[in-house]
């Protein structure tokens, strides 16, 4: 039996498919824009690959669509039309757990072929991912922790590693541990964008600005192959030069970076989870400092009305409702606020998290945009400190903490204010004094 670079067997038995099945894995660890090219690859040289195909369905579910479980279930029915190895129909199990919206139990099964298969960086990275945006930094460091200790840099796919072991303890709150493993990363690859991205929040939680700036500045040179991610790291810039108070540079990044429609995968897929987030947090933040964002809004309400009914990815929900709420688009709101309910009825476990968590953060969305401030409050207060089951950075929750904060502070709700501060005194090493988000509201209360 053929192996990949790491060693594991592969069922197939074309050199040429176990060489680009190597070349996509190393594409997806790598955030490369050419994945299709990679993926037609292996099936022109053996159509019938069991793992490539579970490899289509992953990336197809991690664009978090609805519009694209079809197709995913269509991977994994191909994954298991062939012969498979044990492993390999291990991963068809971890995809039909996730297809089915129970990811959770995806991360079981991948964290089972771990034990047995450590060098299997596809089982890792898909933990990972789905770790984070379950909310989960403890579980993203231990799954490190029990992997690393098999892997030196002699194996491919080993930046891969320092990478996760960056951003998993960076989210844990051990910053030097995180820096060390990103800088060390880079280093070996200075295209790594995982890697950089995790720096890149280390130095936005100590409050580097200056650092981070040129962190991004200096590395963006070698992302001309990379996807999405890279808008990420340019929003991470933007979010710098914001806490330093220099609102027209954030507008350009988000005009010429992380927003920029007229670049070619921005084009692609202009309503890309992380895309949305990372515009429809920086709008709301600008929309806090009564800085002027033009019709900005206006492009993220439109594809946000095209996207009402689908909540695969819980945490941008509130981001899609900040941009209806924005442009005063009421019946578009109420309509998701009406697909996310019939969604919520479900029994899958996402269907439960949208329920739980995700559709009181979005009904605050709605009344904080409305100017119903203290209904706000109302609705947030009870899951606030649940938002993490959503997913998403501590630097990107900020936003949702911001916007409760907002309410609290124009509903009169001192006390609300107050918590939320503290809140935030205890989640960040850089004090609400020093952050252009809550410096106002820690000099009134504090």
């Amino acid at each position: 039996m053929l192996q990949d670079c790491r060693g594991l067997p592969l069922t197939t038995v074309s050199h040429q498919a176990v060489d680009a099945f190597d070349r996509a894995i190393d594409g997806y660890l790598g955030y490369r824009a050419d994945m299709a090219e990679r993926m037609e690859a292996v099936f022109a040289a053996d159509p019938d690959f069991a793992l490539a195909h579970c490899l289509m369905g992953y990336l197809l579910l991690m664009g978090f669509r609805s519009d694209a479980l079809g197709a995913a279930r269509a991977a994994l029915a191909a994954a298991r039309r062939g012969d498979a190895t044990t492993r390999e129909k291990a991963h068809a199990q971890a995809l039909a757990h996730w297809i089915d919206g129970d990811p959770d139990q995806a991360v079981a099964v991948w964290d089972d072929i771990l034990r047995q298969h450590p060098h299997d960086i596809l089982a890792f990275r898909l933990a990972h991912f789905v770790n984070f945006w379950s909310g989960r930094p403890q579980a993203m460091l231990a799954s490190v922790i029990a992997v690393e200790r098999h892997w030196s840099d002699t194996l491919p796919g080993y930046v891969a590693i320092l990478g996760c072991r960056c951003f998993a303890h960076e989210e844990a709150g051990y910053y030097l541990q995180a820096e060390n493993a990103g800088r060390e990363a880079v280093r070996r690859d200075p295209t790594d964008l995982w890697a950089a991205h995790g720096v890149a929040h280390v130095l936005e939680m100590t409050g580097r600005r200056l650092e981070g700036i040129a962190w991004v500045e200096g590395l963006q040179s070698g992302w001309s192959a990379a996807n999405n991610l890279k808008h990420h790291l340019w929003w991470h810039q933007a979010m710098y030069h914001l806490e330093l108070g220099d609102f027209a540079k954030v507008l350009e990044r988000y005009d010429a970076g992380f927003r920029d429609l007229a670049s070619p995968l921005t084009g692609i897929a202009p309503d890309l989870y992380i895309d949305v987030q990372n515009a429809a947090s920086m709008l709301f933040r600008l929309a806090r400092h009564v800085v002027g964002v033009g019709d900005r809004w206006a492009e993220l309400a439109d594809k946000a009305e095209t996207r009402i009914g689908d909540c695969q990815s819980a945490f941008t929900l509130p981001h899609w409702m900040m941009a209806l709420a924005a442009t005063g688009r009421d019946q578009a709101a109420a309509s998701m606020l009406s697909g996310m309910r019939d969604f919520a009825a479900g029994t899958q476990p996402i269907a439960r998290l949208v329920a739980e968590v995700a559709l009181p953060v979005t009904e605050a969305v709605l009344a904080n945009g409305q100017g119903r401030h203290a209904d706000a409050v109302a609705a947030m207060r009870p899951v606030i400190g649940e938002m993490h089951r959503m997913g998403g950075s501590h630097a990107q929750q900020d936003v949702l903490e911001q916007l409760y904060l907002d309410s609290a502070l124009k509903a009169g709700a001192d006390g609300d204010a107050r918590m939320l501060l503290q809140r935030v005194a205890g989640r960040n090493p850089v004090p609400p004094e020093r952050r252009r988000g809550y410096a106002m509201a820690a000099g009134l209360l504090c």
